[in-house]
């Protein structure tokens, strides 16, 4: 069941609250994506027998079912979506939790583990580090804000396939349909965005200021336990970013996930084994 609640500047921001009274998990999706990406990670969080974790999934603002921007340059920031993150954990009286964020929802844990230590057990990265690779970024701006022309749920798979279909080689038909219906809005059976398309103007503005650097937020999570996911034919976290990521961190568990680009759905068994395995260690 989807559940709304009010932004510190009123802005009306949904939400999936899974699980029981276990440990807190919040789940933070990237930056075109919502919380239907971790459907099956929280089915399968919150559904361990003898520990199950309270799952909370949220749709940042102009994303899935949250109210858009009034002003996208504005609001669509990541000090901005962190500090609705940390809303959502006020709304619920929720006094710390496990972060796992996927791309931009990492770099939103970043900030809120450095900024507000205290409110995090623990953060899983999903494919994202502290830099950020140019190839990754460019295309990512191949598609942001356009509406895809598919008139129909399966052809959408077929033309994901065909421009991701190096990066993830494994899938099946059926995988890409499932994907199709993940990343997209039906509108009458026909797939549309679902995310405002304004978040290009904001993306564009801060590409044009000048480029943050993310090591500082990184190094000032010492003592905060990490794991980083990373595919294993990612665009936007190197091979050698995470291995200077280890480097910084030698305590940081990782893991690479075969046949995956940018990025891992957290359903592979490598991935979930190390995220059992890093939550039952560290969330609680």
């Amino acid at each position: 069941m989807t559940r709304y609640f009010g932004a510190p500047d009123g802005r009306r921001l949904a939400y999936q609250d899974t699980g029981g009274a276990g440990p807190v998990v919040l789940c933070l999706a990237g930056l075109t994506r919502s919380a239907r990406d971790f459907a099956g990670l929280a089915a399968h969080l919150a559904g361990r027998e003898g520990r199950g974790y309270r799952v909370l999934r949220l749709d940042a603002r102009g994303r899935g079912l949250s109210e858009w921007a009034g002003d996208p340059v504005a609001e669509y920031t990541v000090p901005v979506e962190a500090g609705d993150a940390l809303a959502l954990l006020d709304h619920l009286e929720v006094r710390r939790a496990a972060i796992i964020g996927t791309s931009r929802g990492g770099i939103l844990g970043l900030v809120i583990g450095a900024t507000a230590p205290k409110r995090l057990s623990c953060l899983v990265l999903n494919d994202i580090g502290p830099v950020i690779e140019p190839r990754g970024l460019d295309n990512i701006m191949g598609y942001l804000g356009i509406e895809p022309k598919a008139a129909s749920f399966e052809a959408m798979a077929v033309a994901l396939e065909r421009a991701m279909g190096a990066e993830f080689p494994d899938l099946s038909s059926r995988q890409w349909l499932g994907f199709a219906r993940t990343i997209y809005h039906d509108q009458g059976g026909r797939p549309r965005l679902s995310y405002d398309a304004r978040l290009r103007d904001a993306v564009e503005a801060a590409i044009e200021a000048a480029p943050a650097d993310l090591w500082p937020l990184f190094d000032a999570l010492a003592g905060l336990a990490i794991l980083t996911v990373r595919g294993g034919n990612s665009d936007i976290l190197s091979a050698e970013t995470l291995a200077e990521m280890a480097r910084r961190r030698p305590d940081m568990a990782h893991v690479t996930v075969p046949n995956r680009g940018h990025a891992p759905f957290l359903d592979e068994p490598a991935a979930v084994a190390a995220i059992d395995k890093f939550l039952e260690r560290h969330a609680g």
